[in-house]
């Protein structure tokens, strides 16, 4: 355009000197041009636009070209690319190609490696994509500094920013933590504050959203909390490649946004001071100002226009359930959330899906199976247990306590469930062992007659196991008997009746006692 400039003065009758006056260019560079212009014919009729001037100057004036400086190093560019890809550093380099005979300076190597660095042209270019009002909204989690909590101790704080990618209205709000919990309740409450959920949510690969990042060649796995979320709230999912914060440009600056304008100048605040602090200044200072691209108040586009084509908010709010895997372990339980829950022992060593929702805890196969149902532990350190989730020949070790074996007895008779009181009394050896084998004696002669022989030998005011286990061999429960009242209290002193004294019952000519 100066040449175009010049040219259009030569041709109004300025001398050389008025044009440098004008131009600032050298007047030999305009003797130049002028010497060009009369030998082209252009100091009459119409100057040329001013792409036909540049085409015409690169093909008729005469301007010799820059000399073309060659590296040393080319005759031995093969080899420093082979160690350059390798990862040799450029003194490496230099003593490998100096065997070969190379004579050049170590810096030679350098600006040689250097060129060979440089990207191709345009090959950092850009493109910036714009989303419609409602389609997208981008998340992101970013250090907020030191807050403290209700106790009034300094804790790391994390600051979460939702930002609808048309408008740029946001929500923010500081938490304590990552977890998937509260990752869920963030959404819950931002997608309540905009009154409405955007069609796709935008995150970079946090493990409360990401269990695994899409690498080169493979999809990325979600958390699956995290999908039914979605699911409920009607929105996708868009995870970002792995190193590409680009990808998400319209929330990246949110979090240093609002370290240095919400948070600046204010210390160490509470907690619950300062989410109410972010929620206004959500909808005054960031939702008020002229953003830098758009150029527009962002509170104003989302009230006017975006808000209204947002998805819906659902009758009910998700409620939170947490998935995991977990491996079975040799007890039968799986640990969720420090609480214990049965699974069927023939699963054990293996993994499972354990969804926890927060009244009901569920565990699947990895094929999907349900294989077990439990209510939420209230507390850390509960264990829920179903009985047939256990190995049946463990089970009596388990089962079999007072009131177990009580009620077990009651169902027998008023004989054998006093006999098992009075071995249950026993204070210094466990009696438990006892009575569960005198309980099992029902399995080779039956109730009626278990019944039978504890009424003997109580009324003997004997009721230990082996004597009712002698009583059943010896068949002397199928005997007639005097009529004896059951003891209702235990014996004080080793007195006996004269009765029991002279009593010999025989059976094959042998006494039973």
């Amino acid at each position: 355009m100066d040449i175009r400039e010049i040219l259009r003065q030569v041709r109004a009758g300025e001398s050389d000197w008025q044009i440098h006056k004008a131009v600032g260019v050298n007047r030999r560079t305009i003797k130049k041009y002028r010497e060009w212009a009369q030998r082209e014919g252009l100091l009459s009729g119409p100057l040329p636009p001013i792409e036909a001037l540049e085409k015409r100057l690169q093909q008729s004036f005469p301007e010799t070209p820059p000399p073309h400086q060659q590296s040393t190093l080319e005759a031995y560019r093969e080899l420093v690319e082979q160690l350059h890809g390798q990862g040799v550093s450029g003194k490496v380099i230099w003593q490998r190609v100096q065997e070969q005979g190379y004579l050049g300076s170590i810096g030679a190597v350098y600006r040689f490696l250097k060129h060979l660095k440089q990207p191709p042209p345009g090959s950092d270019a850009v493109v910036r994509v714009e989303r419609a009002p409602g389609e997208e909204a981008q998340v992101d989690f970013g250090y907020a500094g030191y807050m403290l909590d209700e106790q009034g101790r300094r804790r790391k704080a994390w600051c979460f920013v939702m930002t609808l990618s048309w408008s740029r209205h946001s929500y923010v709000e500081f938490v304590f933590d990552q977890r998937v919990e509260t990752w869920l309740e963030l959404h819950r409450r931002a997608f309540e504050f905009f009154g409405g959920v955007p069609r796709k949510i935008v995150t970079d690969n946090l493990k409360a959203a990401i269990v695994r990042a899409c690498w080169e060649g493979t999809d990325p796995q979600v958390q699956w909390a995290y999908r039914e979320c979605a699911e409920h709230y009607g929105f996708l999912i868009g995870p970002c490649r792995p190193a590409t914060p680009q990808h998400k440009g319209k929330v990246e600056r949110g979090v240093g946004y609002v370290k240095d304008n919400c948070l600046a100048g204010r210390g160490e605040l509470r907690l619950s001071e300062a989410n109410p602090l972010a929620r206004d200044w959500c909808l005054t200072t960031a939702g008020l100002r002229i953003h830098g691209t758009t150029k527009q108040q962002p509170l104003v586009q989302f009230t006017e226009t975006e808000q209204s084509i947002l998805l819906p908010l659902p009758t009910q709010p998700y409620e939170q359930a947490i998935w995991k895997e977990a491996k079975v372990g040799r007890d039968c339980y799986v640990t969720f959330e420090n609480a214990y829950y049965s699974v069927p022992f023939r699963l054990v060593g293996q993994t499972v899906r354990v969804r926890g929702s927060q009244r009901e805890l569920r565990i699947f196969t990895l094929d999907f199976e349900v294989v077990a149902t439990h209510s939420r532990a209230s507390a850390p350190g509960i264990r829920s247990t179903h009985h047939d989730h256990l190995p049946p020949y463990k089970l009596p070790g388990l089962l079999w306590n007072a009131d177990f074996v009580l009620a077990m007895a009651s169902r027998i008779g008023p004989a054998t469930r006093l006999t098992v009181e009075r071995l249950l009394d026993d204070r210094v050896v466990d009696p438990l062992p006892k009575v569960r084998r005198l309980l099992q004696l029902v399995d080779s002669c039956g109730e009626e007659r278990l019944e039978a022989a504890c009424q003997r030998a109580l009324a003997h005011d004997d009721p230990a196991y082996m004597t009712v286990k002698r009583i059943l061999a010896q068949r002397l429960d199928e005997s007639t008997m005097p009529s004896l009242p059951l003891p209702t209290t235990v014996a004080t002193t080793f007195a006996r009746t004269p009765d029991e004294l002279v009593e010999h019952v025989y059976a094959g000519g042998t006494s039973w006692r």
